[in-house]
């Protein structure tokens, strides 16, 4: 007869799988895909580095793991602001300035997820991540269309066009050793710092609504700014 592990055992297995991803992601948030080897992640997990394979046959798995769950949740977050209360524009505002914050507020893994080097089989989930990205604001641009608030367009076009924008005015400052924004974002000095992240946000926040063809006195919102969604307890 096979040996079927206990419900003991799978919990420990489990929880030690679930410890081992997270301690990889807060790796590749501090050091990149290329430098987040085995013997790094298993070092920081507290484990020897053969004990990884007993939950990920290899480091590309291990990474894929990392980013569909870490790329899975700004998705979730971004969805639940897309679709939540207010007209279609006031979503799409309010949207990208939570996906860019929450990237300058965690740049490590932020750049990670967008931009950095890696390898073939994380190159491919970034590819399948920034679809969905494009369907979440075709979404809310269709509906925008669909009530007189946004010129008619197509909105796929659109989605794909602000995707990209989006990740290109965020890759320099994410990527940039010491967080500094270039002339090309309207900003100086850190996006540490509160001042310069407000200035990129309403910047970049601007020029999407006037990508999808918004009313351009709704190109800086006024009023106090929603709370983020609530993080997963």
């Amino acid at each position: 007869m096979a040996y079927r592990k206990t419900p003991a055992e799978l919990r420990r297995l489990d929880a030690a799988r679930e410890h081992l991803i997270a301690r990889a992601t807060a790796v590749v948030a501090e050091v990149g895909w290329a430098q987040a080897s085995v013997t790094a992640v298993a070092d920081s997990a507290g484990i020897a580095a053969g004990s990884v394979y007993q939950h990920f046959p290899s480091k590309s798995a291990l990474a894929v793991e990392v980013f569909r769950r870490a790329a899975g949740h700004e998705v979730a977050v971004l969805d639940e602001v897309l679709h939540g209360p207010g007209d279609a524009v006031a979503r799409l505002a309010h949207g990208v300035g939570v996906f860019a914050r929450r990237a300058l507020e965690n740049r490590g893994l932020a750049y990670a997820l967008l931009a950095a080097p890696a390898e073939p089989a994380v190159g491919a989930e970034r590819l399948d991540f920034r679809r969905r990205y494009r369907a979440l604001f075709a979404d809310v641009v269709r509906e925008g269309v669909a009530a007189g608030l946004l010129p008619a367009q197509h909105p796929g076009i659109t989605a794909a066009a602000l995707t990209g924008a989006v990740g290109e005015v965020l890759a320099y400052p994410l990527g940039a050793p010491d967080g500094t924004a270039d002339d090309a974002t309207g900003t100086t000095g850190s996006t540490g710092s509160t001042g310069s992240t407000d200035a990129l946000l309403a910047e970049l926040t601007a020029a999407v609504l006037r990508c999808a063809g918004a009313d351009p006195a709704r190109d800086r919102p006024t009023g106090p700014a929603r709370p983020d969604p609530q993080e997963p307890s």
